[in-house]
């Protein structure tokens, strides 16, 4: 087979390092790509612009078997529609079935609908009835940009004045553009978040194993949300019975809400939960794999990756089976210094070679480039240096001993990854 992987990131190079092990793959195409697949991937610089002309060009020119499309913004603006439309095989919702994640309002209004679990809320087009909505209950509050906002439109209002401010930013100030247009203002969920996520053909779903993000910038999960400062799988939280929990009442009622709005979704849900004293709620939907997540999942996968997205597409799913390694998975993520706010970029990396020899660490690029035969930093997110071991403390540590080799200025990164499940052990 001949596959065409899109996107840039860490996960995409999780999925390209992934696939490249099917004896089904004969050729990767990764568009852009970055750095990290140079053995095992063949990167082009083709345009996602223009209605994503070029790139269904490349696609039938070179006969693609399946393109796999990673991130959300080429999901909600209807790459897979475009593709489909060439008669060529893609996996990944397509835009009517995106807009769960491409909108919050439209999510949180399905939810309703379903009777899926998810936090009291409320919807606004302008700022001055969100701020007096926010001064009317004076409470904790999420405020969140309904578009997509790379992970970062989710602002915490602990206080009213935070509260009033992520408005501010978000509708004023259009700290995320179009996506700001409205905002969705809901309560702040109390408990531990956990990532779950599954495939789906638009019927039949098959769950992953379970995973927990990183979102806060700042050790004790401190500071600005960022797209993930790591993550780490299994998630002690998510026991057996709260699996079955989250597939009836969450996963199986979206799927056939999708269903039911004629917006079949088929591709990956990944659904952010809240683990609540009164039980599992919803964070947010996404329509694509997680960023970190994907870099602790697909490590642990023992199954072939292609045959499972090939079902999905052919509506086959429950005819197929996913068996995992039992050895947990620890991911640390390491960013520019200032993110997610402003930092600097062209920082040369040091030490990759040294931590990618060590005993069952891989790192994963997100963003680096190469000049003059120096391999730099390009982003906010850098790595994601992965590692697996028979336990979950020794996988923390192992992962970063591998963050100890690798070394640029002003690197950050938390130091306190899988400290939950740690805690569980205590």
């Amino acid at each position: 087979m001949k596959i065409l992987v899109v996107g840039r990131g860490g996960r995409e190079h999780t999925i390209v390092w992934k696939i490249a092990q099917s004896p089904l793959v004969e050729k990767i195409y990764w568009v852009p790509g970055n750095l990290g697949t140079s053995e095992i991937a063949e990167c082009r610089s083709i345009s996602l612009e223009d209605n994503f002309a070029e790139l269904a060009d490349f696609a039938e020119a070179e006969k693609i078997d399946l393109t796999i499309v990673g991130p959300e913004d080429p999901l909600a603006n209807g790459l897979i529609d475009i593709l489909r439309e060439r008669g060529l095989r893609a996996f990944g919702p397509d835009r009517k079935a995106a807009i769960l994640e491409a909108s919050k309002d439209f999510a949180k209004r399905l939810m309703v609908k379903n009777g899926i679990p998810t936090a009291v809320h409320r919807t606004f087009d302008e700022p001055d009835s969100a701020i007096a909505y926010l001064k009317e209950i004076d409470r904790p509050v999420f405020v969140k940009a309904d578009g997509l906002a790379a992970g970062k439109g989710a602002i915490p209002g602990r206080t009213l004045d935070e509260a009033i401010q992520a408005v501010q930013h978000i509708m004023v100030d259009r700290a995320f553009g179009g996506a700001g247009d409205k905002v969705v203002i809901e309560e702040l969920l109390v408990g531990e978040e956990a990532s779950f996520t599954v495939l789906t053909d638009g019927t039949h779903c098959l769950p992953f194993v379970s995973s927990q993000d990183h979102k806060p910038a700042l050790d004790g999960d401190r500071g600005k949300n960022t797209g993930g400062m790591g993550a780490y799988s299994p998630a002690p939280v998510i026991t057996p019975e709260l699996h079955e929990q989250v597939m009836d009442t969450i996963v199986y009622p979206a799927v056939r809400g999708m269903q039911a709005e004629g917006r079949p979704f088929q591709g990956v849900l990944y659904v952010g939960l809240m683990i609540t004293e009164t039980g599992p709620k919803v964070v947010e939907f996404n329509c694509r794999f997680g960023d970190p997540e994907t870099q602790v999942l697909l490590p642990r996968m023992a199954s072939d990756l292609v045959p499972l997205l090939e079902a999905c597409i052919d509506g086959t799913l429950d005819e197929v089976v996913c068996d995992w390694k039992p050895e947990p998975a620890v991911c640390v993520v390491m960013a520019s210094g200032g993110y997610p706010d402003s930092y600097e970029t062209g920082k040369p990396i040091t030490g990759l070679e040294r931590a990618n020899a060590l005993e069952s660490v891989v790192v994963f690029h997100a963003a680096t480039k190469v000049q003059n035969g120096d391999i730099l930093t390009d982003g906010g997110r850098i790595l994601g240096v992965t590692a697996l071991a028979g336990d979950i403390r020794s996988a923390i540590e192992q992962a970063y001993r591998g963050v100890a080799e690798i070394h640029f200025d002003k690197a950050h990164f938390r130091r306190d990854i899988g400290h939950r499940a740690l805690d569980r052990e205590l």
